[in-house]
């Protein structure tokens, strides 16, 4: 089961490198989805998974009607403020994906449950032997209840916040700093938002998406509190070392 549910991993990486090669060139469009199942011998529902993945990291555009369209950059970002620290955008997730959750809750529909019910399965496999090796399935969570809000804007600015939380070298290094820690307590709570969107209770959704992102906000204060108390000990130690006379008394 695992093995199947990793299976759109390796077609997304595929996929991956023949854009990368210009196969698949920026501005084009993806072959239809039975050429694409037809080529790499798998399911249509697992290049739908592939494409969902590639879109969530901002590499292709799905038009309506109209096909998949290769980005020339991830969703035309040029660059990130490497001032934005990870507290500030956590806050603005908590603020904008907290109302999206609230209105997924009114516009999602059953296939899309489904796929988010699919996807918290897959992000409770996305650690081997108690260590995080992915959080492709967790951003997939999100992107899918972005989409189900029916506001294209809305869903860009959660696709652009993403962006930064993965791009941003000091930002991505404190995520990772929490990501690998209470693994249970992050599925447990995207648990809860699946639960609000399945009962179509819009509070309840963005109480459930608020209490996410208070954890997390709590886990990077810890971080950063224990961060600055290590590095007053590395103070008091060189300070201890440095006067401490042992190298004078030691020279007789």
């Amino acid at each position: 089961m695992a093995k199947d549910k990793r299976l759109y991993r390796s077609i997304l990486q595929k996929m991956q490198q023949l854009i990368a090669s210009g196969e698949y060139p920026a501005g084009g469009r993806l072959p239809p989805e039975r050429e694409l199942a037809e080529r790499f011998s798998v399911s249509r529902p697992t290049i739908r998974e592939a494409i969902i993945a590639l879109e969530a990291l901002g590499q292709v555009e799905v038009k309506t009607g109209s096909g998949v369209y290769v980005l020339n950059r991830p969703n035309g970002r040029n660059g990130i403020d490497p001032s934005i620290s990870a507290f500030e955008l956590t806050e603005a997730r908590a603020l904008v994906e907290g109302e999206a959750a609230a209105l997924a809750a009114t516009m999602i529909t059953d296939e899309e449950l489904v796929k988010l019910e699919s996807t918290l399965h897959e992000m409770a496999d996305e650690s081997e032997d108690g260590k995080l090796i992915s959080e492709l399935a967790d951003q997939k969570f999100h992107h899918i209840i972005s989409q189900a809000t029916r506001n294209s804007m809305l869903a860009k600015l959660i696709d652009d916040l993403w962006y930064v939380r993965d791009n941003s070298p000091e930002v991505h290094k404190a995520y990772q700093s929490i990501c690998e820690t209470d693994m249970r307590a992050r599925v447990d709570e995207h648990k809860e938002i699946l639960s609000a969107l399945q009962k179509h209770d819009a509070k309840a959704a963005r109480a459930a998406m608020h209490e996410h992102f208070s954890r997390i906000l709590s886990k990077l204060i810890a971080v950063y509190e224990e961060a600055q108390v290590n590095e007053v000990r590395k103070k008091a130690l060189e300070s201890r070392k440095r006067f401490s006379l042992n190298h004078l008394v030691s020279g007789g």
